[in-house]
């Protein structure tokens, strides 16, 4: 059944026709007169609204960290921010331009892109000479030149050599260099409204986040960088795009060379586009190019010391999972680099989170389902936009966060013990197969630490880089808006997986818009949840099946069995996942910790009866699936400790009353729930905004004894969070078992490509409980965390990179335990 049609083509919801909706309070209207209003086939749908959420105000997301950058907090924020409320950019009409009167209606789109100003100051001038010219590529060139001479550069070099490897490097320069054009960039703005408004509902902006960018660019003398997540290649045209309709100056964009195709590498350039390659050391024999390399250092300097901006993707790539990928931080470092040499006096940073409803791409399931990914094309360009021509892709919302100071962020480092960076082998070994339950670090607890001012500049530089990337892709994540299909996608995959009544699903999707404001996540919608549910659903398409009840009056929503369809909504799920990740994990431990003090029923049902939980056990346990789950989400700043988080997550299930605080003394416990015997030292190396310097929080770092409400309400949410983690813990356990039939080495594509036959074999034959493990971004990371953890390790042979497995592991004994550990935090 056609899901768009039953439920009525409904295209009247959200902010698409709300240009200019106020953050005061979130419209969210459930009277009676305005749910008569809607849909004949809502007509049955009776729900239990919570009242609390129609007074909650919205959330302003893309504060800077207080402890990093405290002054930059203070900067270009003033009280009156977060109340302009948002934009919705695509919507133009007279009131956005000079004229008045019927024609300039007409010619409101053009009127409006003549009027926007395209700075002068955004061209770079000389940049090739200028590069060519710079010391650093001269050196590159005498160090290759005598390299190939097989002399020293101090006794000389081949004068012909050295004009040939400047030939060269012009030669690299020339294909990567942007090439920006004023009339281009306004006929790409007349050209994208017009685009934009064919597939997109809207594009919402907050206006006081771009009023914060907007003060950064004129009143500061720094560059500024900046720093989004990577969704999908609409990202690249949507920065550019919003700043120019805000008259900011277009950024340079450090692309792909896999997107220099002829014409639409020219397009790209004179966009502000410059390409790198994926790969900088892309020589036959893997050494590094040195020549290459200074000349991207000396391009990016010469770009920043002429107070050019810069759009830089630190994922490297789309993420096809819908969670942020690991930070790749080698541009950034070039950007740290070139602020520590003094070339300039400062850099503004400005994560940017990006959401859409539904990504143009449709979805990665081919290259989920294994399939190698297709190279760029003209034609695949070309067919691309005919495609989203004749579809809606429903909303987007792009978060510009607060602009920091880099040489402040920088200095703050400076000033403080960074803690050494432990493996995940030292890490959780010892509790996998040395029987040292809990043992997993707390961010630096039982680590040392490193002052690297004490050290050279190298090991400080790079760590201080890494931490960085990750504060920035962290922020840019967490700014993100939540849509409509993430919650829609989340609910029908883990808490009504077998099917719902329509008014059920609402019901629960409004509950979830509570619990994600709550949490100080923002939505990247708004209007009445009936019509919200139904534009999720009709985005969603073939991946749900809505079936009517034996009266015809209410409909039951299910998700798609099929293999492409759990990915494609696992992938909007993902969305959601860094929302509730702390609480899902603290659920599961709990779980772990249960299993643990025998109240498993021989059912397999779950009894948490009275049993009580020590919290700082709890926290350790916690500590130690995030540790192992690293591949998967980043479940804190590099800042913060994940004892903060997790003792966050604990109080906030205690709040809701999932958890109870028990009043009985210690003496009452099982015997198998030993008091823990250490105490945590003081945890908190941060502190957010609304946090009183004077709390008693360390009063209540003394352990505590919890148990698992049996409410029915929170039970159900307590499986929900259980259920978050399900697929991977589940994708985890198939890769923990394949293990044992690693006999020989293979090479690491070869042992990526047996696992994810294997898992997807599982799958495909109902073994699987959660299809949407067999994922084969899932398969990866679970390879890279067995290599990290020391399960597998590489041996290379006859110039050929193998892995196997690795001493510690060769034990069946020691195969199981690491079989065990992740069952037991895995729903039965």
């Amino acid at each position: 059944m056609d899901v768009h049609m039953v439920l009525g083509g409904q295209d009247n919801v959200l902010l698409a026709n709300n240009p200019d909706a106020g953050s005061g309070s979130l419209k969210l209207p459930c009277d009676e007169q305005e749910r008569s209003t809607s849909p004949s086939v809502f007509c049955s749908v009776t729900t239990t609204w919570k009242e609390g959420l129609l007074n909650r105000k919205r959330p302003f997301v893309g504060r800077c960290c207080h402890s990093c950058t405290p002054q930059s907090q203070e900067r270009l924020f003033n009280p009156s921010i977060p109340s302009l409320g948002l934009r919705n950019v695509i919507y133009i009409n007279e009131t956005h331009t000079r004229h008045r009167g019927w024609l300039a209606r007409r010619l409101s789109y053009v009127l409006f892109v003549l009027e926007r100003d395209v700075q002068k100051d955004m061209f770079a001038r000389n940049v090739v000479d200028n590069v060519l010219n710079n010391c650093s590529v001269e050196c590159a060139i005498m160090e290759v030149a005598a390299e190939a001479s097989g002399t020293d550069v101090e006794s000389g070099v081949d004068p012909k050599c050295a004009s040939k490897l400047r030939r060269k490097a012009r030669g690299f320069l020339q294909e990567m260099v942007a090439n920006i054009s004023p009339a281009f960039i306004r006929l790409t703005g007349w050209v994208l409204l017009k685009l934009f408004n064919g597939f997109f509902w809207s594009i919402q902006i907050h206006k006081g986040q771009l009023d914060m960018v907007k003060k950064a660019a004129s009143e500061y003398n720094a560059p500024l960088v900046f720093l989004p997540v990577h969704k999908s290649h609409i990202d690249y045209l949507l920065i550019t795009f919003i700043l120019f309709c805000h008259n900011i100056k277009a950024p340079h964009i450090a692309a792909g060379n896999n997107l220099n195709i002829p014409i639409l590498s020219t397009l790209i350039r004179k966009l502000g586009g410059f390409f790198i390659r994926r790969k900088l050391d892309e020589m036959a024999d893997g050494k590094k190019d040195v020549l290459y390399r200074s000349l991207l250092h000396a391009y990016t300097d010469e770009l920043l010391r002429q107070q050019q901006f810069l759009e830089v993707y630190l994922e490297g790539t789309r993420s096809r999972s819908g969670k942020p990928s690991p930070a790749r931080a080698g541009m950034l470092s070039i950007v740290v680099d070139t602020l520590c040499t003094g070339s300039i006096p400062d850099v503004l940073i400005v994560p940017v989170g990006i959401s859409y409803d539904r990504i143009i791409e449709g979805n990665y399931n081919s290259e989920q389902l294994g399939k190698p990914k297709q190279n760029e094309s003209l034609w695949g360009v070309a067919c691309g936009v005919f495609r989203m021509l004749r579809k809606n892709y429903g909303c987007v919302r792009v978060d510009f966060t607060q602009p920091f100071s880099l040489k402040e962020y920088l200095e703050t480092q400076r000033s403080r013990h960074l803690q050494t960076t432990l493996t995940l082998e030292q890490i959780l070994l010892p509790t996998i197969i040395a029987a040292q339950p809990d043992h997993a670090v707390l961010n630096g607890e039982d680590g040392d630490h490193l002052n690297f001012r004490d050290l050279s500049d190298e090991p400080w530089r790079r760590q201080v880089i890494a931490n960085l990337a990750k504060h920035v892709l962290f922020t840019a994540n967490k700014s993100s808006a939540i849509m409509s299909t993430h919650i829609v996608a989340c609910l029908l995959l883990y808490r009504h997986r077998q099917g719902v009544l329509l008014s059920k699903l609402v019901e629960n999707f409004f509950n979830v818009k509570e619990e994600i404001l709550s949490r100080d996540f923002d939505l990247g919608f708004s209007g009445n949840s009936e019509d919200v549910v139904m534009h999720a659903l009709s985005l969603l398409g073939n991946c749900v099946n809505v079936t009517s009840t034996n009266k015809n009056t209410e409909f039951i929503i299910a998700p798609s069995n099929t293999v492409p369809a759990l990915f494609e909504l696992n992938f909007y799920s993902n969305g959601l996942f860094h929302v509730f990740i702390a609480d899902a994990i603290i659920a599961c431990s709990a779980l772990a910790l249960l299993r643990e003090q025998a109240e498993i029923t021989p059912g397999g049902e779950q009894s948490f009866s009275s049993t009580l939980l020590s919290q700082e056990r709890l926290i350790r346990r916690g500590a130690g699936l995030a540790h192992f789950l690293s591949n998967e989400v980043a479940l804190a700043l590099p800042c913060q400790t994940l004892y903060q988080v997790l003792h966050d997550a604990v109080t906030r299930l205690i709040d809701y009353g999932v958890l109870i605080v028990a009043e009985e003394d210690q003496e009452e416990l099982s015997p198998s729930e030993e008091p823990w015997p250490k105490k945590f030292p003081e945890a908190l190396t941060w502190r957010s905004d609304e946090e009183d310097e004077d709390s008693d929080f360390g009063d209540e770092q003394r352990d505590r004894y919890l148990k698992v409400s049996l409410s029915a309400e929170h039970q159900e949410f307590f499986l929900f969070l259980q259920r978050i983690l399900a697929p991977v813990l589940e994708a985890y356990s198939g890769a923990a078992i394949f293990i044992h039939s690693l006999s020989s080495p293979v090479t690491e594509r070869e042992y990526t490509h047996q696992l994810f036959q294997y898992l997807l074999t599982r799958t495909e034959k109902g073994v699987a409980a959660y299809g949407e493990s067999a994922t084969h971004y899932l398969v990866k990371n679970t390879v890279k965390t067995f290599k990290e953890l020391g399960v597998l390790k590489e041996r290379r042979e006859g110039g050929v990179c193998r892995i196997e497995l690795s001493s510690a592991f060769l034990p069946q004994a020691n195969r199981n335990k690491l079989l065990q550990y992740i069952l037991g935090f895995c729903l039965l």
